[in-house]
């Protein structure tokens, strides 16, 4: 079967240039999977940022010097070999460029999810190559998918984060430090924090000047504070930082103010890609990359088969609860609304409320 795949690709050295472009791709005796709509977060841009620091550029090839930022959506399986155990016509969700079709090596076929066993995503973290069924979803809904895809793989994210500052006793913290308190990995982590059942922890969220009255209003946090105003946090108290933002200024200011008190620095995002922290020296502790599939296969060890499931839908509810008051749904479709959509998100155009979802056709 041939498909002509419509794709976003951007410079992998440079996030501002992007291109729409269509490649015909020959499909014959592999699963074609119709990409329906996805979500388009600041964590995509995360992705990128670190695409090559942490193969995210690895998951689909693109053309020389370009590569495609990953998203979370849903797609249909338009064509699929007689034997490959899945039907033509059934709703997958899953991990997928920001383009029109997904060609997999469908393996591994259970009645829930199947694995793109393809070559070159062998040595990938495997949780990102696993494509569920909805079929046997048993709380899969149409209606749904938008705040699945929107928020399940941020709050995932947010979730381990709090579990593994849990498993570690908040390395002696006594206080969280949270930058761009916006966003919503960052909300979904102050929620699952303010969960843990530890009554000495405070959660703190930085934010930009403009965004408090927002963040505040969320009441996830137990204090928010303007980047301009880190000097007002009390630096005698332990505490552990996790870097959403990925600024340089604004490592620079938390550790320059914490110092010694801050026992754990933990890194996770690039919100802000203009004031990117690559090597910067600070005092306190060394940052230290956050990888949440390290944590999944920790907890899978640790917890069994279904165990971080079990615990993780036992909190999606609280935490769609947080996010439905106030969370505002933008809906678009086609390729240069895809583009534009990229290019505000990767500026920070976006809303904080706004949910992005979208579609090439």
């Amino acid at each position: 079967m041939a498909t002509t795949i419509t794709s976003l690709e951007v410079k992998r050295d440079d996030l501002k240039s992007a291109r729409i472009v269509s490649t015909p791709v020959d499909a014959a005796g592999k699963t074609v999977l119709k990409i329906d709509r996805f979500a388009l977060t600041a964590n995509n841009i995360t992705y990128g940022a670190f695409g090559d620091s942490m193969s995210y550029w690895a998951f689909f090839p693109a053309s020389e010097g370009y590569g495609h930022i990953p998203v979370w959506g849903y797609a249909d399986v338009i064509a699929t070999p007689a034997d490959s155990g899945l039907t033509v016509g059934e709703r997958i969700y899953g991990y997928f460029p920001m383009a029109s079709h997904l060609v997999v090596d469908a393996g591994k076929v259970t009645p829930k999810r199947f694995v793109d066993v393809a070559a070159h995503r062998a040595k990938l973290p495997p949780v990102y190559n696993v494509y569920q069924r909805t079929s046997a979803d048993p709380v899969y809904s149409r209606a749904g998918e938008a705040l699945q895809m929107l928020l399940q793989p941020l709050v995932m994210t947010s979730f381990l984060i709090a579990d593994f500052l849990d498993d570690n006793a908040m390395y002696g913290a006594r206080q969280v430090l949270i930058s761009s308190a916006s966003s919503k990995t960052s909300l979904g982590l102050a929620h699952c924090l303010r969960h843990l059942g530890r009554a000495d922890l405070t959660v703190t969220g930085l934010t930009s000047a403009g965004n408090i009255g927002f963040v505040a209003a969320t009441k996830q946090y137990d204090r928010v504070v303007a980047y301009d105003a880190i000097g007002t946090c009390d630096a005698s108290i332990p505490t552990v930082y996790v870097d959403m933002a990925g600024s340089a200024e604004v490592l620079k200011s938390v550790h320059g103010h914490f110092r010694d008190a801050l026992t754990y620095s933990c890194r996770v995002g690039a919100t802000h890609v203009d004031d990117i922290a690559r090597r910067v020296d600070v005092p306190g502790a060394k940052p230290v990359f956050f990888f949440a599939p390290s944590q999944v296969q920790k907890r899978m060890a640790d917890w069994g088969p279904g165990g971080l499931e079990q615990r993780f839908g036992a909190r999606w509810p609280g935490l769609v609860a947080a996010f439905e008051g106030w969370m505002k749904l933008d809906q678009r479709h086609g390729a240069n609304a895809v583009l534009a959509a990229y290019q505000e998100t990767l500026a920070g155009k976006q809303k904080a409320e706004t949910g992005l979802v979208l579609g090439f056709e």
